[in-house]
C-alpha cells in the first residue's frame, strides 16, 4: 500500500476550498445548462457595456442615469457592448454543456464576492470537492483550464492558494463535455472569467467581512472611464485560521494561520468602434501554516523504519501537535490583448506571462523524526506565450474559426534535505541508521513548450440543425516529446421550441502539467531514511482520450428548465496527481489505461423573486497499470495495479447540490434576500486491502445566507448602496471527512470545516 507519511499535520489546485464547506449558488437560472445554439454564447445577467441603464445588484431594477455621465457615454458604451459580443463570438460552445454565473448570481452566493471561486463552481453538476481546495470535474483530477476574457492562463504552482478570486469576475462560465477544437490542453472544463472593468463596474466598493477563527477579509475596488480609456482595480487581504483543512474532527485546527493578499488591475483603450487594446495584471501572495495532527508516532518514510534503533531513540522527543511547517505561494500574471473587427473577420490576439513559485519550510527536527527527512523545497515556473483567435463569418450557414496557442515554460526545482544515513542492518534484516543527519542537495531546471493549432467550421445545413466540426494539432516538447492530430465533431438539433439535443465526439491531447513533473534524482536518497519505495522513474507522458457526450435540454414552463447529459471517456496514459513526500507539492503520474463515464441531471426554476435549483451527478473513474513516476509507489501496489483496474483516488460515485433563494421587498430600495443551499457527496476513495478499494462515508452540508441592502442609507450624495450580510457555513455543524490519509497519492486526514458564522458590510461609492 502507499506509505502513509503523517508529518503530523496535513490534510492531501489551484482553487481554495480553505476547508470551508461548499458555499452555494442560489440564482438557479444563471447556472443551468445553456442552450447549445449556433449563436455566440452571451453571459446572463448584465451584458457588458449596458451601463446606460444598469441593473441594481440589490433590486434588479433599472437604476436612474448618472447625471454626471458625459454626453458621449451612450455612444462609447454601445461600442464597448458590441466589442464584448464580438469577443464572445470568438469562442463558441456549440454542442458543449455550459453553466453560466452572472454578476447577480455571483452576488447571491453566500459570501458573495468574498466566497472562494471553487465554492461557486461546486454548484454545477459533475463538480466534486476535494482537500486543498481542489475540484474534480467529471472524474478528472485537475484538468481544468482558466481563461480571463477568453485568454487561457498557463498552469501555475499554487496548491492551497486561489490566484483568481471571485471578486475579479463580472461573470463567469464553465464549459464541459465534448469541446470544440478551439479548446486544448486542459479539457475537463474551461472556466472563462469575464473580468470586471470600468464600463461594467464604475465607481467604488469598500467592504469588511469576517468572524469566526480570526477571519478578517477587507477589500476595495474602483472603476471608471475617461474618454477612450476605462480602468478597474481591486485588492484584498485575508487573515484567518481555517485556510487548510483540519487533520482532526475538532472544531479548530492546530497551527492553521494564513495571510494572503490578492490584486487585479484592468486597463482598456477603445481606439475606435472596431479596435480595443486591454491589459490585465494580477498578483497573489499567500503564506500558510500547515495544520498539525496530534498524537502521531515517530516513524520514517517506510514502515520498516519505525522499528529501527534510531526511531526508538527519538521517540517522544518531539510532540506532533507542536510542529511548525509552513508553505508560501506566489503568483503574478499579465495579459496584453488586441481586439479588432475587419469586415467579416473578428480577431483577438494576446501575449501573456505568468510566474508562480512555491516554497515549503519544514520543522527540521520534527520532519526528521516523523518522516526520516526534513526537506526545504522550492519550485518555480515562468511561462510566457501568445494566443490568437479569428472568426470569419463567411455567410449565414458557415462561420469559420481558426487560431493557435503557444506557451514557453521554464521550470526550476530545488531541495535541500536532511536525512539519516543507513549504517547497516540488524539481525532481522531491518535497516539501522546513524545518529547524525546528512545533507543532500537536489536541483533541476528545464525549459520546454507546448503549442496548438485549430480550425473549425460551424455549419447550419438545416434551420434546426447545426454542425460544428474541426481539427486540432497539439504538441509538447518538455519532459516528453509528443504531438497529436485531434478531430472534433458536435451536432445540435432543435426539433421543437424549447427542446435542444446535442451529441459530440472529441479527440483530446493533454500534456502533463510542467510544474507537477518531478525532476527528483531518486538515486541520491538510496541508503538513507528517505529512500524511495522503488527506483524506476519513467517520464510522465501526455494523455490521449476519446471523449463522447450527448444530452438534452428542455424548457418545461416559463422559468423552469431541465437537462440530462451523459459522457464516456477512454484514456491512454491517463494523468493523475498525488502528494508523495513531506512537502505539499503535487506530482504527476500516468495510468496506461483509464475509463471515465457518468451522467448528470439538472433542473432549475427562476421567476420573479424566487429561484430554485437541483443537480445530481453519477460518475465512475478507474485506471490500470501505473507507467511513470513508479518510485513513489510500493512494489506490491504497482504489481496489483498492473493487473487490475482500480478506482482513482478522486472517484466519487454520487454528487448533488440544491438550493433556493427568495428576495423580499425586491421592488424597493431595501431588498432582503434569504438563501439556503446544500451539497452532498457519497465519499472519495480510501485504501482497503487493495489500493483505493474503499470509500469514505457520505456527507451532506447545509448553508444559510441573509443579505440586507439599503439604497442611500446615509443620505450622502457620494455614498450609494449599503449592504450587510450574515453567512452560516455548515449550518448543522456536521463532522465529515474528505480524506482519511490513505489512498494513492494521499498524505494525511482532512476534515471539512465545522460550523462557521461570518458577517460583513460593504459600501458603494
Amino acid at each position: 500500500m502507499p506509505v502513509f507519511r503523517p508529518s503530523a499535520r496535513r490534510a492531501s489546485m489551484t482553487l481554495l476550498l480553505s476547508g470551508v464547506a461548499p458555499v452555494a449558488l442560489t440564482m438557479a437560472l444563471a447556472m443551468t445548462p445553456a442552450r447549445a445554439d449556433t449563436t455566440a454564447p452571451v453571459a446572463q445577467g448584465q451584458p457588458a457595456g449596458t451601463k446606460t441603464a444598469p441593473s441594481s445588484p440589490s433590486t434588479g431594477q433599472p437604476a436612474a442615469p448618472d447625471a454626471t455621465t458625459p454626453s458621449s457615454a451612450p455612444e462609447r458604451i454601445t461600442v464597448t457592448a458590441r466589442l464584448d459580443r464580438a469577443r464572445s463570438a470568438l469562442q463558441p460552445s456549440t454542442g458543449a454543456t455550459v453553466y453560466r454565473f452572472s454578476r447577480t448570481a455571483i452576488e447571491t452566493v453566500p459570501g458573495g464576492d468574498n466566497a472562494p471561486l471553487n465554492g461557486v463552481l461546486l454548484q454545477a453538476p459533475g463538480v466534486t470537492q476535494d482537500s486543498y481546495g481542489q475540484i474534480h470535474v467529471r472524474g478528472d483530477h485537475n484538468e481544468v483550464q482558466f481563461r480571463l476574457d477568453g485568454v487561457q492562463l498557463p498552469e501555475g504552482l499554487t496548491v492551497f492558494g486561489q490566484t483568481l478570486m471571485t471578486r475579479f469576475a463580472d461573470s463567469l462560465s464553465m464549459t464541459t463535455g465534448a469541446l470544440p477544437s478551439e479548446y486544448g490542453f486542459l479539457q475537463a472544463a474551461v472556466i472563462d472569467i469575464t473580468t470586471k472593468n470600468g464600463a461594467t463596474n464604475p465607481g467604488g466598493d469598500a467592504s469588511v467581512y469576517g468572524g469566526a477563527r480570526d477571519y478578517f477579509f477587507p477589500s476595495l475596488q474602483y472603476g471608471g472611464h475617461h474618454g477612450k480609456w476605462d480602468y478597474f482595480a481591486t485588492g484584498d487581504f485575508l487573515h484567518d485560521r481555517m485556510a487548510i483543512e483540519n487533520t482532526t474532527p475538532s472544531f479548530n485546527a492546530v497551527h492553521d494561520l494564513s495571510n494572503q493578499y490578492h490584486a487585479l488591475g484592468h486597463l482598456r483603450y477603445t481606439a475606435d468602434e472596431d479596435t480595443r487594446i486591454s491589459l490585465i495584471a494580477g498578483v497573489s501572495n499567500a503564506e500558510y501554516q500547515l495544520p498539525n495532527n496530534p498524537g502521531q508516532q515517530t516513524q520514517f518514510q517506510q514502515p520498516a523504519y519505525s522499528g529501527s534503533a534510531l526511531a526508538q531513540q527519538l521517540a517522544g522527543s518531539v510532540d506532533s501537535a507542536g510542529l511548525d511547517e509552513r508553505q508560501k505561494e506566489i503568483t503574478d500574471f499579465g495579459i496584453l490583448s488586441l481586439q479588432k473587427e475587419i469586415g467579416k473577420f473578428s480577431l483577438q490576439t494576446s501575449a501573456f506571462v505568468r510566474y508562480s513559485s512555491l516554497r515549503y519550510s519544514p520543522d527540521m527536527l520534527g520532519d526528521l523524526v516523523y518522516n526520516g527527512i526534513a526537506q526545504q523545497a522550492a519550485r518555480s515556473v515562468f511561462s510566457s506565450g501568445s494566443q490568437s483567435d479569428v472568426t470569419w463569418r463567411i455567410n449565414r450557414r458557415h462561420t469559420m474559426r481558426f487560431g493557435y496557442q503557444a506557451f514557453v515554460e521554464r521550470n526550476v526545482s530545488k531541495a535541500d534535505s536532511l536525512v539519516y544515513q543507513q549504517a547497516g542492518v540488524d539481525a532481522n534484516g531491518d535497516p539501522v541508521y546513524g545518529d547524525s543527519p546528512v545533507s543532500i542537495h537536489d536541483g533541476s531546471g528545464r525549459t520546454g513548450w507546448i503549442w496548438g493549432l485549430y480550425a473549425q467550421d460551424e455549419w447550419q445545413p438545416l434551420r434546426a440543425l447545426t454542425v460544428n466540426y474541426g481539427l486540432r494539432l497539439d504538441g509538447v516538447d518538455e519532459y516528453t516529446h509528443q504531438k497529436q492530430l485531434s478531430p472534433r465533431l458536435n451536432l445540435v438539433w432543435t426539433p421543437l421550441r424549447g427542446t435542444t439535443l446535442h451529441a459530440g465526439y472529441s479527440r483530446y491531447f493533454t500534456p502533463p502539467p510542467f510544474e507537477v513533473v518531478s525532476g527528483t534524482s531518486v538515486s541520491r536518497f538510496d541508503g538513507t531514511s528517505a529512500a524511495a519505495p522503488g527506483t524506476r522513474n519513467d517520464t510522465v507522458r501526455a494523455e490521449s482520450d476519446h471523449y463522447f457526450d450527448a444530452g438534452i435540454t428542455q424548457q418545461i414552463l416559463p422559468g423552469w428548465r431541465a437537462s440530462f447529459d451523459a459522457y464516456y471517456k477512454l484514456a491512454h496514459n491517463l494523468i493523475d496527481e498525488g502528494q508523495f513526500g513531506a512537502p505539499i507539492i503535487l506530482s504527476g503520474f500516468n495510468y496506461r489505461r483509464g475509463q471515465v463515464n457518468g451522467y448528470e441531471v439538472s433542473t432549475s426554476y427562476d421567476r420573479g423573486p424566487l429561484s430554485l435549483y437541483g443537480n445530481m451527478a453519477w460518475s465512475r473513474a478507474i485506471g490500470k497499470d501505473i507507467t511513470s513516476a513508479q518510485f513513489n509507489f510500493s512494489p506490491d501496489d504497482l504489481a496489483y495495479i498492473r493487473q487490475h483496474w482500480v478506482h482513482l483516488d478522486h472517484d466519487q460515485r454520487w454528487t448533488a447540490s440544491a438550493g433556493g433563494s427568495y428576495t423580499f421587498f425586491h421592488r424597493t430600495g431595501h431588498p432582503t434576500r434569504l438563501s439556503a443551499t446544500m451539497v452532498y457527496g457519497n465519499g472519495l476513495r480510501a485504501d482497503s486491502d487493495i489500493p483505493n478499494g474503499a470509500k469514505l462515508p457520505q456527507y451532506v452540508t447545509f448553508n444559510l445566507s441573509l443579505v440586507q441592502s439599503f439604497r442611500d442609507l446615509f443620505h450622502v450624495p457620494f455614498l450609494k448602496r449599503t449592504q450587510v450580510r450574515l453567512d452560516v457555513t455548515n449550518l448543522f455543524d456536521r463532522t465529515y471527512e474528505l480524506r482519511d490519509g490513505s489512498g494513492i497519492g494521499v498524505g494525511a486526514p482532512q476534515y471539512g470545516l465545522r460550523r462557521t458564522i461570518l458577517t460583513g458590510i460593504s459600501q458603494q461609492f
